[in-house]
């Protein structure tokens, strides 16, 4: 992976004790995606919440050589995590005053990421938080739609029983329709082609339907048309690629 430019800007910043929310790349080189100023701030932290302890790791290695990662303590914070063991994660900032990051798998940290059960006790607790720069497939996908980027709902990952999925698609459908509000959900990689395939045997042919696969990398794949036009696309290129589906009206 390509370093990030560590010019005079990332050195040498003095930051505020804050929990610092870090985006990390969605698998692109990080100087396409991330400001300089992002490296000065990790530069300057020793305690992270992590969502993986070793792609953590990973990513900061790929940020700088420099960092020494042996002199880091990290807390994991996942969907595994039992939320009433991690009332001390915040006792660096807290009672030492020092500055603490959160660092999500991909993109940005507490966006449908287990990130933000910490940023809602550091809130409780009056602590400062602060949201840095970064890639939000959420937000990119939005944008490259063409849909309304005024009202627009984030639904996570639908259920996976095949009756209960199709029910829930027409409900965002529905949505989508009669209150002209974007609709976006995932689905495991490996599951976009069957996803896919639900979407169009369930919702009507005129309903727009955009997927935005691989945003930022270099196989990013970002297509918009009606559910009908999709019958004749080649599922498998998709296939296995992390992916945001959106669904609205025929405009």
């Amino acid at each position: 992976m390509l370093k990030m430019n560590e010019d005079s800007n990332s050195k040498n910043v003095n930051i505020n004790p804050a929990l610092y929310l870090i985006p990390v790349t969605l698998g692109s080189a990080n100087e396409q995606v991330l400001p300089a100023y992002n490296l000065s701030v990790i530069r300057e932290i020793k305690y992270f919440i992590v969502e993986n302890k070793k792609s953590a790791i990973r990513f900061l290695v790929s940020l700088s050589k420099e960092i020494d990662i042996d002199s880091l303590s990290f807390y994991e914070l996942n969907e595994h995590t039992d939320l009433k063991s991690i009332g001390n994660y915040l006792e660096p900032l807290e009672k030492g005053k020092q500055p603490m990051g959160v660092i999500s798998e991909a993109g940005c940290p507490a966006v449908a990421d287990p990130g933000a059960a910490v940023v809602a006790m550091a809130h409780k607790k009056h602590l400062k938080v602060v949201p840095l720069t970064g890639p939000s497939s959420i937000i990119l996908s939005v944008m490259a739609s063409g849909f309304n980027g005024q009202s627009f709902a984030f639904n996570g990952y639908l259920p996976v029983k095949n009756d209960e999925r199709a029910k829930k698609l027409r409900q965002l459908e529905s949505r989508a329709w009669n209150e002209g509000q974007t609709q976006l959900f995932i689905e495991a990689p490996y599951r976009n082609a069957k996803m896919l395939e639900t979407i169009i045997r369930v919702c009507k042919k005129n309903t727009m339907l955009c997927i935005a696969c691989g945003i930022t990398c270099p196989d990013e794949f970002i297509q918009t048309q009606t559910v009908e036009a999709w019958k004749n696309f080649d599922a498998e290129r998709i296939q296995k690629i992390p992916a945001i589906f959106l669904l609205f009206k025929q405009q």
